[in-house]
């Protein structure tokens, strides 16, 4: 049975016997091969780490068991976040199983109702203020310097150690043959984290070869690409709508080790990503995560991968359940009658021109 990362994975965790573990179960998502996504990009291998199937829909329940299990460790009865959303949705939750607080501030109107739904029935103290994510990640740090409550953004080492935890698996899975990650890129912890779990298990033996780290930002949130603060971000991917990356030193050294890159997406990139994705290979992802995918096909079309037969590995980050409303449908849905000859009709004329949905 699984019982989550750190019970997996515990030689790479400092968790003596005894210590309490905080765990639903995270990890162990699926690494699926985008067979047609593959063809689109003739002469690489794409796989899908779709991470929208940790226990509350994103990668951040990696990261939030180590961090809640050290703070219970610690003697915590609360916890603190700055959120765009998914941290929130994860640091509720442990919260919650924890038996203790939680606090979340929030970019005021900036979040994705999905993810601020889930972070309200955990049954955190939602704290919306005037600002983006940096200003509520500012104030975060700030209080939780007193010592009355926990951080859990990615600033707690524990997290990041956690969330190290991706690229363990992805190595099992793939037997150690990755030849690139490529990451969407918001506070900038999670390719900082994969890195090092590569790291870890190059060093323990367990593989012969470091991928090349290839991380994407938003066009409108591109500080790390442009180096520059984004005083004002915005894009349609809210989880990685952030303009000063709390992580932007370790994120540099990622892309400088691996000898990869980072580069930005547009908005328009990102969500065509996002469709493919679900009308190709059926999986459904959150904006933001797409932004791995878009990224590739980008690199792609400009002939970064020179080589052939490369095993390229694109993380999903979060459930497109997260996010639904950047959907929509191609045309104004129109209510038709009962009569079966209509339903017919629209199912050849579909049928006919070759159209997926």
């Amino acid at each position: 049975m699984w019982n989550g990362i750190i019970s997996k994975y515990k030689d790479f965790y400092d968790i003596k016997d005894g210590e309490a573990i905080v765990s639903l179960n995270e990890g162990n998502t699926p690494l699926i091969v985008a067979e047609n996504l593959s063809k689109m990009l003739g002469g690489i291998k794409l796989y899908l780490k779709y991470e929208g199937l940790n226990t509350t829909g994103s990668f951040k329940d990696r990261g939030m068991t180590m961090a809640v299990s050290k703070a219970v460790q610690e003697g915590s009865k609360a916890i603190i976040c700055a959120s765009t959303g998914n941290t929130s949705a994860s640091a509720a939750a442990y919260a919650a199983k924890a038996g203790i607080k939680c606090f979340v501030l929030i970019p005021n109107n900036k979040i994705a109702l999905g993810k601020l739904a889930q972070a309200i029935l955990y049954g955190a103290v939602i704290i919306p203020v005037n600002g983006n994510f940096d200003d509520a990640l500012r104030i975060v740090r700030e209080i939780a310097e007193e010592g009355k409550v926990t951080l859990v953004n990615s600033v707690n080492p524990y997290r990041l150690l956690g969330q190290r935890s991706g690229a363990y698996e992805v190595c099992d899975q793939l037997e150690g043959k990755v030849d690139y990650l490529s990451i969407p890129v918001g506070n900038a912890g999670n390719i900082s984290a994969y890195w090092a779990g590569f790291k870890d298990y190059y060093k323990a033996g367990k593989i012969e070869q470091l991928p090349t780290m290839l991380g994407f930002q938003a066009e409108g949130a591109a500080p790390i690409v442009e180096n520059r603060v984004f005083e004002e971000p915005e894009t349609v991917a809210t989880a990685i709508r952030i303009g000063n990356p709390a992580s932007w030193d370790k994120a540099v050294a990622a892309r400088d080790e691996s000898k990869g890159l980072i580069d930005k997406v547009t908005d328009e990139e990102i969500l065509r990503a996002q469709k493919l994705l679900a009308s190709k290979e059926g999986i459904f992802v959150e904006p933001a995560s797409a932004a791995s995918v878009a990224g590739v096909i980008k690199l792609y079309g400009k002939g970064y991968f020179q080589q052939e037969d490369k095993n390229v590995v694109c993380v999903l980050t979060g459930n497109g359940l997260k996010d639904p409303s950047v959907v929509s449908p191609d045309e104004e849905l129109k209510v038709y009658s009962v009569k079966i000859d209509e339903i017919k009709a629209i199912i050849d004329k579909s049928l006919g021109s070759g159209q997926n949905g």
